[in-house]
């Protein structure tokens, strides 16, 4: 068991883990947005939230909210919450980039799109690592190429997990949950006087989704998920999909670079593929003057096999590589993420679940790993800071089950990087009859408005307008 660093935390243990009954939320004044979601059409607002829900009338945190209001009084039924996954994912926005993505005017005509920057992110009472970039440049675990990286990592990954115990913010981390930010989101329905919500998330959003509609079932009305993390959430099985989803996903990537022979990769996806390999040996041996070395070059491999937009980009990096010629620049967008994302998502994803701390056991799911998904598997089942994190899980994990009315869909595609469809699966059984799912013919990270498949697309379309879904599982 970890050693609880917190104070804070040891009288928490002792109480019940059920949240008592918080007081009535007022409503959101609303107003203008910051600056990142100003301009865009939306208004926003905060309500204040019980930073520990079985001490309603403790310690109180700030959460950010933002509104695209429907302009059809006539249509509208509802609020439609939406989460943008992560965790740790900026919010506010996002009603707006919906729109800019051409959700179809029948779903604005429906809702008013409502944004939150979940409990610990930015515009909400956010926490912070006091990270710098050098000692935690990514949420990706790190390859392994043997046991003695491993080794190296535990202790880069547990003075991570210490400096998070340590910061500003440390009275706040044992709170930072899935459950607490589901919590949040019912008092977000509450001070939006409704009686129901429905729900819209994607990536791990999903997996706050389905937390809010088990804990609060009667209050859940259309719930539709996109690319689902399992029943789980992030938890150390979820983080050891990774290996499954690149090799799920890396035939995409080789078909495309084997149909251009200009990049030099192969020309056929096997030889595609053992370049992949051969790269990879060779910056491990080498790193190029870029900086790029092996577990650099998977990492990036990783992250680009997201959309099909970065496929080209992708092929472009590894002809560098491959040649000895200047790496391209990343793409917009691509970068190392903020403090606040990687503080807010490892006080998440450790909190939520009770992670390994034994360093042998992440040696051996590494040397497992490597033969079973020879790719990425030595990066995806690596170690991370949540092994060493300074404080237990307060609750147990939100169990997902059947309980609760038919009115989840699931969309998943085929072949995803970053939430598999194995996950999505797990998730699928144990909803039971809750869900639906419609699974999608292509791949790369989420389906719904991301990508052109008319079917999945027509199908989520028409769940959040009229609330029909198919009889039965459906493949697109």
């Amino acid at each position: 068991m970890r050693k609880a660093l917190l104070p804070v935390l040891a009288a928490a243990l002792l109480t019940s883990a059920t949240p008592a009954i918080a007081s009535a939320a007022p409503p959101p004044e609303w107003g203008p947005c910051p600056e990142e979601a100003a301009g865009l059409g939306l208004e926003c607002g905060t309500i204040q939230v019980p930073l520990d829900y079985r001490d309603p009338d403790g310690k109180t945190i700030e959460i950010a909210i933002s509104r695209l209001a429907s302009t059809k009084p006539e249509k509208r039924r509802g609020v439609l919450l939406t989460n943008t996954g992560g965790p740790g994912g900026e919010g506010l926005a996002y009603p707006a980039t919906l729109k800019k993505l051409n959700i179809p005017q029948a779903v604005l005509d429906a809702y008013d799109v409502i944004g939150m920057d979940p409990r610990g992110v930015h515009n909400s009472t956010p926490v912070t690592c006091g990270l710098s970039l050098a000692e935690h440049p990514t949420n990706i675990p790190r390859y392994a190429r043997n046991s003695a990286d491993v080794t190296s990592e535990a202790q880069r990954v547990a003075a991570v997990a210490a400096k998070c115990g340590s910061s500003a913010t440390a009275p706040l981390l044992p709170y930072m949950t899935t459950a607490n930010t589901a919590r949040d989101m019912d008092r977000v329905r509450e001070a939006l006087g409704e009686r129901k919500v429905n729900y819209f998330g994607i990536s791990y959003g999903t997996y706050l989704g389905s937390v809010y509609t088990s804990l609060f079932p009667e209050r859940s009305d259309r719930f539709l998920i996109d690319s689902a993390t399992g029943p789980g959430g992030w938890d150390a099985s979820f983080s050891r999909l990774f290996g499954q989803g690149v090799e799920d996903r890396f035939p995409d990537f080789a078909k495309f670079a084997a149909s251009k022979p200009e990049y030099g990769l192969g020309r056929t996806p096997a030889q595609v593929t053992a370049k992949y390999f051969e790269l990879a040996a060779r910056l491990d041996r080498t790193p190029s003057p870029d900086g790029y070395n092996g577990q650099v070059f998977r990492h990036v491999t990783f992250a680009d096999l997201y959309y099909d937009s970065k496929l080209p980009h992708l092929a472009e990096t590894w002809r560098a590589l491959d040649t000895g010629k200047p790496v391209p620049t990343p793409l917009s967008g691509a970068g190392y993420p903020s403090d606040n994302y990687i503080a807010s998502q490892l006080h998440v994803i450790c909190n939520d679940s009770d992670w390994p701390e034994d360093v042998k056991a992440y040696r051996r799911h590494v040397a497992i790993d490597r033969f079973r998904h020879p790719l990425f598997g030595a990066a995806a089942a690596d170690i991370a800071p949540c092994a060493f994190w300074p404080s237990e899980p307060i609750e147990p994990p939100v169990k997902i089950t059947g309980r609760g009315p038919s009115n989840v869909l699931i969309v998943q595609n085929l072949r995803d990087p970053a939430t598999p469809l194995a996950g999505a699966r797990k998730l699928r059984q144990a909803f039971g009859d809750r869900a639906r799912m419609v699974t999608a013919d292509q791949g790369g990270h989420l389906a719904y408005l991301f990508k052109d498949n008319k079917c999945a697309n027509d199908l989520a379309t028409e769940f959040l307008v009229t609330g029909a879904r198919p009889r039965h599982d459906l493949a697109c």
